[in-house]
């Protein structure tokens, strides 16, 4: 039988964050974001290119202290204090060998097939315009950079909040299934590209279904970082 004193022990130590930690950290990211950018464009002085990429790193810099503040901030206030025991945040050298092949055939096999209905009506330019319009003014160095922030810094960010923190706590609330689509759905609707929402879910689904079975960040990230490279390749590219 479990005490008094055990039943209160279990209380202490069970993780006190939750949804409400995940919507703030959206909220700062999001104005945040708007407040940085628009300073940057009104602030003047730069070329279009420049302020075009340089409003991209500082926007998502922005964006950054909402979605990787608020799980860190959650963790050492209510949680355990580590992001591996509270998140999941835990990457092995495997990994890489099951994400980047997933996130690659994602790229190359599920988006097509998803708007194979639609391509009449939606074609490969348009789903790859929003990227295109910020990788049209990166050149040289400055490609490298955003290359890097895509591949590397976005992947780790977004599934921490993502299938970190919003995943852990529906699923703490309503359980592995609803937790997996939930996710998906605040994933895609955050990007605020209602042409790429339905590959965004499918991605979301797919991640958030690692997480929960692994219980681990790790393979998502991967799958996450691959998605997001086979872009940066093909737009490099036809450049």
């Amino acid at each position: 039988m479990v005490g008094a004193m055990d039943v209160e022990d279990l209380r202490e130590r069970a993780p006190r964050w939750g949804l409400g930690d995940a919507a703030v950290g959206l909220l700062v990211g999001w104005v945040a974001t708007a407040v940085v950018v628009s300073f940057w464009v009104s602030a003047g002085g730069h070329e279009p290119s420049q302020t075009s990429l340089g409003a991209l790193a500082a926007g998502e810099a922005a964006l950054w202290l909402g979605l990787l503040g608020a799980p860190i901030v959650a963790s050492r206030r209510k949680g355990s204090g580590s992001l591996a025991q509270d998140f999941g945040l835990s990457v092995r050298w495997t990994d890489a060998l099951i994400g980047l092949p997933t996130g690659v055939a994602c790229q190359l096999l599920l988006v097509p097939l998803i708007y194979l209905p639609l391509q009449q009506f939606v074609s490969k330019h348009d789903l790859e315009e929003p990227v295109r319009k910020v990788t049209d003014s990166a050149h040289g160095g400055g490609y490298i950079v955003l290359t890097i922030v895509v591949v590397v810094g976005a992947p780790i960010v977004e599934e921490l909040f993502f299938r970190g923190l919003v995943l852990r706590s529906l699923q703490r609330r309503f359980g592995d299934a609803w937790a997996v689509v939930g996710s998906a759905l605040v994933f895609g609707l955050a990007h605020f590209e209602w042409l790429q929402l339905p590959a965004l879910v499918a991605l979301g689904l797919i991640l958030g279904t690692m997480a929960v079975r692994t219980k681990r960040l790790g393979p998502s990230i991967f799958t996450h970082a691959g998605f997001n490279l086979v872009t940066m390749i093909a737009l490099g590219l036809s450049r």
